[in-house]
């Protein structure tokens, strides 16, 4: 194994600060920002160990290359030159992921099978047989992104996504990503050292997360990581990240701070509840059927934090905007009666701001998906 890499994480959009100073406590160094990731060094210890840790990051990718590219013909020979016998052998798997933007190509499926035919014609070339595609469980997978003409290959060292934690069972509607609910939290300031509600909890995702933080739990401690399967290095890493998981589970900790979910809906605490069991903190998450416009209901709980993603819209049958607007400060009632807590609400509706009717301390701009939303800091005294 190489003693030092060049690795970059990809993450939503806003939140490169956070994933760039959650790196460096990891151990990484010479953090850079960049338009939804973070490039940074880090020796193989570290990387696996980022890979493990890292709550806010969505996937670990180590870059091969940079290359232009224009038609078809040059994405092939553009991906010939990578020499991809020193990252496959004749037994592994492979496939290629590709994203787009502003490319001459408007299929990002015809990137990928160029990308991949000229893999294969490589490695024949170079070890006598073409491996197998397995776009379902590769053992190497190939992130392609092809920038106008630019286009960059990389080796996925997480295989499946670092928001796939492997809890939520239960979905609901439109749910939050893990890693965003993560960042969030590390946006608020949250350690895990105080008490936390989520008054619209929907299938639980804040409260999960806010829960691994408390117990001090590796996020990934559940991923097999794809790394583990790459000819060349899997087994060596396999053996760092056994040590390293086994220190993690060492580190978990109790937690005396409450954790409280509350949603109108039975079906999302019910959701919430499965999700809860399945990540090993039905203990930890208390959760009631519960209006959130109504008071919280706070008072015999030391203050702490509020952190809610209300709806922005589509979820609610009746009223359009109008209706939304009235929810928003029925929901702003409600808050300003807990008196002593602050509050971070993910706010996707434009309306949202005014009709709460109170004024944030901080404000970030972040994206839910393609939804550009506002994180807004509130303090109720």
């Amino acid at each position: 194994m190489p003693e030092r890499l060049q690795l970059f994480a990809t993450v939503a959009r806003g939140t490169e600060d956070l994933l760039s100073s959650e790196l460096s406590e990891l151990g990484a160094s010479r953090v850079r920002q960049g338009r939804g990731l973070v490039r940074f060094h880090a020796n193989w210890l570290e990387a696996l160990r980022i890979c493990l840790w890292s709550r806010i990051a969505m996937r670990i990718l180590l870059p091969l290359g940079e290359f232009r590219s224009k038609g078809a013909e040059g994405l092939y020979q553009a991906s010939r030159e990578v020499p991809w016998e020193e990252h496959l052998s004749q037994r592994s798997t492979f496939a290629v992921e590709a994203t787009l933007r502003d490319s001459e190509h408007s299929h990002s499926g015809f990137v990928a099978l160029k990308i991949k035919d000229a893999i294969a014609d490589r490695l024949r070339d170079k070890l006598g047989a073409r491996p197998d595609v397995d776009t379902r469980d590769p053992d190497v997978r190939v992130i392609a992104h092809l920038s106008g003409e630019s286009l960059a290959l990389s080796l996925d060292l997480t295989g499946e996504a670092l928001h796939r934690r492997g809890y939520r069972v239960e979905p609901t509607v439109a749910p939050l990503k893990e890693t965003l609910a993560a960042a969030i939290l590390r946006a608020a300031g949250y350690k895990g050292e105080e008490s936390l509600s989520d008054p619209l909890c929907g299938s639980g995702t804040f409260l999960i997360e806010a829960g691994l933080i408390a117990i001090g739990r590796a996020p990934g401690l559940g991923h097999a990581l794809g790394v583990e399967r790459w000819p060349y290095v899997g087994s060596e890493a396999s053996r760092m990240l056994a040590e390293l998981r086994e220190q993690a589970r060492r580190s978990e900790r109790p937690t005396p701070w409450p954790i409280i979910g509350y949603d109108r809906s039975e079906e999302a605490i019910a959701a919430t509840r499965k999700n809860a069991r399945a990540a090993g903190l039905s203990k930890e998450i208390a959760t009631q059927v519960r209006d959130a416009t109504l008071p919280l209901g706070l008072e015999m709980i030391p203050p702490g934090l509020i952190v809610c993603n209300p709806p922005y819209g589509d979820r609610l049958k009746a009223g359009g905007q109008k209706g939304m607007k009235s929810f928003y400060f029925k929901l702003g009632e409600a808050f300003r009666q807990s008196h002593g807590w602050r509050a971070f609400v993910l706010a996707g509706n434009v309306a949202f701001e005014s009709a709460f009717h109170a004024k944030p301390l901080h404000r970030r701009v972040l994206f839910n998906g393609p939804i550009e939303c506002q994180l807004l800091d509130y303090r109720f005294e």
